[in-house]
């Protein structure tokens, strides 16, 4: 495939940048948004109180934009439970059993706890396979 603008790109024949070409710098930004910003430069308290103007006014639109900044929503929040230590694979039953308590009683949601049984068993398995290379280096030492 050849291509009109070769000789003026860094990329192969298939798009992708060449070797040693990293492509954008880190931090660069976009012409547009560099203008934008450029415009915006100085105004932020301004814009910032009109929109506020407009909310106290009724424009629900601004309103929304308001309150969204003021009390974004809630991503992600920590939880605390007793979750008994795991120090081998087999333990992992115990931290299982506690996440599912907690769920029955309502310390957790049932998304906290999906959340954190998807972290006992990562760790699970990651004390699994330390098991697992602790054995086999045994056995190899043994021959």
């Amino acid at each position: 495939m050849t291509r009109k603008n070769g000789q003026k790109t860094y990329t192969d024949e298939h798009g992708k940048f060449s070797p040693g070409n990293p492509g954008r710098p880190k931090g660069a930004r976009h012409k547009a948004t560099r203008a934008i910003e450029k415009l915006l430069d100085g105004e932020a308290e301004g814009l910032t109180r009109k929109a506020v103007e407009m909310a106290l006014g009724g424009d629900t639109t601004a309103l929304r934009l308001c309150l969204e900044r003021i009390a974004p929503a809630r991503r992600d929040s920590p939880v605390n439970f007793d979750l008994p230590p795991m120090k081998s694979a087999q333990d992992a039953t115990g931290a299982a059993q506690a996440v599912l308590r907690a769920v029955s009683e309502g310390q957790l949601t049932p998304l906290e706890g999906a959340s954190i049984m998807a972290l006992v068993e990562a760790y699970r398995k990651t004390l699994e396979t330390t098991e697992l290379e602790n054995r086999i280096a045994a056995l190899e030492a043994a021959k």
